[in-house]
């Protein structure tokens, strides 16, 4: 149902006739992802790049809250009003306590069909990206999954769906044009979080929705939570240190962990040097890997392809770190460093341990509770 829109240059683009009928699907739904009342950061990503696209639309920005418990959902609520929904459209019943996808599917199909969103968003994790799925087949609709970028097609209001594809080689631009609503999963850390405004006035919806536990094949019997993943902590770091195959071996990944841990930032990598299991998977950056947004982001021993541009082109600053004075990512980093890592590491590290004894000297000549606090 979704297709794959070739766009030649110098070329004006075909223009598509829709069915009239879509005309009476409006406004841009989020879904907001949240698990023991813990709201994932992509959520609130989404919402801000809704209100973005609302405004080329002229529509509103609704939000879909489910859960168990009223008080949670009418907390998430009103976050979800601070950070852009116009319309909150709430379902609480026991059986949404958990996240299980038959009763989730089947509440979010009753609310699309009832309301008739134009476009659906989702995080790219893996309990929205389950979600999401089941409900574009029982929707019948198209799906873009994994996606870096949204934009909209003012001539026919469609949602211009972007995401990697062979292998991370190629970016595409996917339309679903004669099918509603037009759905789509967004990486995680692609788009800012919004500043949340509290004096946002927003209209909350209560459905109240009669499901069948019985019917459900699955049960939750207790919730036991991962501990805090490295992927997470490397999709909200302020700083990031990746490596490539320059590093030459698993080895030398302990100096990059030495000065993000004097930085406080995360370490990350390329493809090659995952798939050879220097490592975890969990920390890949690049089309196929993480897409971050830090502030600061260092880049040792990587040359730079296009497939792990896309993961960082949005970093505040790139540091560029590399032997060859011709490596690509030089064309795009903001600092660059030719040099031999193994000399340009240890000095940044002597340089930051120099700061930080320095700060720490200080703050103890005010007090000494000061500088227990560093």
């Amino acid at each position: 149902m979704s297709e794959i829109e070739e766009k030649p240059k110098n070329q004006k683009r075909k223009k598509v006739s829709l069915d009239p009928r879509l005309s009476e699907y409006r406004g841009i739904w989020v879904f907001i992802e949240q698990e023991e009342a813990k709201v994932h950061p992509v959520s609130w990503e989404l919402l801000g790049k809704a209100c973005v696209l609302a405004k080329f639309l002229g529509v509103d920005v609704g939000a879909v809250v489910f859960g168990g418990n009223q008080e949670v959902v009418d907390t998430i609520s009103k976050d979800a009003i601070a950070y852009g929904a116009d319309i909150v459209y709430q379902v609480v019943d026991p059986s949404l306590a958990d996240y299980r996808s038959d009763p989730f599917t089947e509440c979010l199909v009753q609310l699309v069909k009832k309301y008739k969103p134009e476009i659906l968003l989702l995080g790219a994790t893996s309990l929205s990206r389950d979600l999401a799925s089941s409900v574009a087949t029982f929707l019948e609709t198209g799906l873009t999954a994994d996606c870096t970028e949204l934009t909209i097609n003012l001539e026919n209001r469609s949602l211009e769906a972007t995401r990697p594809t062979f292998g991370g080689s190629l970016l595409c631009t996917i339309l679903t044009l004669n099918y509603r609503p037009q759905m789509a999963t967004v990486r995680p850390g692609v788009f800012p979080i919004p500043l949340p405004n509290t004096d946002r006035k927003g209209m909350i919806i209560r459905e109240q929705l009669q499901f069948n536990e019985a019917s459900f094949v699955t049960k939750v019997l207790g919730f036991i939570p991962d501990p805090y993943k490295a992927s997470e902590r490397l999709s909200q770091a302020d700083v990031v240190i990746g490596g490539g195959r320059g590093l030459k071996q698993a080895s030398h990944f302990s100096l990059l962990r030495e000065l993000a841990m004097l930085l406080g930032g995360e370490v990350g990598g390329t493809r090659p040097v995952v798939q050879a299991g220097w490592l975890e998977a969990e920390r890949q950056i690049g089309q196929t890997g993480k897409t971050i947004r830090p502030k600061v982001y260092i880049a040792v021993g990587i040359s730079g392809a296009v497939q792990h541009r896309v993961g960082i082109e949005k970093a505040g600053t790139i540091v560029a770190i590399n032997n060859d004075p011709n490596a690509p990512i030089f064309d795009y980093a903001d600092i660059g460093i030719v040099g031999d890592f193994l000399e340009v590491i240890p000095a940044m590290i002597r340089v930051v341990k120099n700061k930080i004894s320095l700060k720490y000297d200080c703050l103890k000549k005010q007090g000494v509770g000061k500088a227990e606090e560093l």
